[in-house]
């Protein structure tokens, strides 16, 4: 009978029950690291590997302790894993090239499969904008150095708009909500939970989504020190994210039940965004880089990164094959 909690033996949910949980990984070196600090936003995997504590049974035999940390979006995230405040995280995939272009040393270790419906460009319900061509001269909010940052680029491209044909408006999700609501911008390109809520809560319209247009990975990413001083603890956490993948592929319901009361977020609006997630991390490959390369390209060519990236520079030989 398939198990329908991460509390219950996600490890158990593979197709006829017979999914091997893999025993206690030794590291490399002669001692594990006291602790592994992790960078999450406030949705997706890794708000469900917190709550449910598997991390932390598997790691307490080699005596990691492992410490949480939230951050409310992508580019501070990486900024601490570079400064040294904390080892590994969670982002999409445009903030780890602002990271590169800084000097920041981090390593891709893993990433989940495309979401391009979880995010958008949306306007208000009573707009008067009905397409993404209709944008130009228009106010339009984005996290500087997001994905919709990216997307943003590329639906207005597709309309026959240039970058500079509109106004852009660089805000981080919570102020872009109040200046979505209040009308001091005319739309806004946005992911989920925050996309979904727009969505439920005030009637956005979405113009466009991501779908035909870009990939919109997640990906996991940790201090290069870190990852080749113990890359075997970095399995591990690829490891308990792929059981609370293959437990949310099979229930997408009862993750937003989940995440709901983790995040505070009502829940018909983490249904609808969990229906947008992807589930099933691997370790990174070439064909996926190529995805951000393009982005870093494009980046450059607009000068919003100073000098140009080469994202293979942050791949990880450490992950385990699948």
């Amino acid at each position: 009978m398939r198990e329908t909690s991460p509390e219950n033996g996600v490890a158990r949910l593979a197709c006829g029950g017979n999914h091997r949980q893999p025993g206690p990984a030794q590291t490399t070196n002669s001692s594990a690291p006291k602790d592994l600090r992790i960078g999450y936003q406030k949705y997706g995997t890794l708000v469900m590997l917190k709550a449910r504590g598997s991390l932390e049974k598997r790691l307490a035999s080699q005596g990691v302790e492992v410490k949480w940390t939230e951050f409310p979006f992508g580019p501070p995230l990486l900024e601490a894993i570079n400064v040294g405040s904390i080892d590994a995280g969670s982002v999409g995939e445009s903030p780890p090239i602002f990271a590169q272009a800084a000097g920041a040393d981090l390593v891709h270790v893993g990433n989940e499969p495309p979401a391009p419906t979880a995010e958008a460009i949306i306007v208000p319900k009573d707009s008067p904008i009905g397409s993404v061509a209709e944008l130009r001269g228009k106010r339009v909010a984005v996290a500087k150095g997001s994905n919709a940052n990216y997307l943003l680029i590329r639906l207005l491209e597709r309309a026959g708009l240039k970058f500079g044909d509109i106004e852009v408006i660089y805000l981080p999700p919570a102020n872009a909500r109040a200046a979505f609501e209040s009308g001091r911008v005319d739309a806004w390109s946005i992911r989920d939970p925050f996309l979904a809520a727009s969505e439920k809560q005030l009637g956005a319209r979405v113009l466009a989504d991501g779908k035909g247009v870009v990939a919109n990975h997640q990906f996991y990413l940790a201090a290069r020190s870190f990852a080749e001083k113990y890359p075997e603890i970095l399995n591990i956490l690829i490891e308990e994210i792929d059981r609370i993948d293959q437990w949310g592929r099979l229930n997408p319901r009862e993750v937003a039940k989940f995440l709901a009361p983790q995040i505070g977020i009502d829940l018909p609006i983490v249904e609808l965004a969990a229906r947008r997630l992807s589930y099933g991390v691997k370790p990174v490959s070439d064909e996926v880089l190529a995805q951000p390369q393009k982005i870093a390209d494009t980046f450059y060519e607009l000068k919003l990164v100073p000098r140009q990236v080469r994202v293979a520079d942050a791949a990880w030989a450490g992950g385990r094959k699948k």
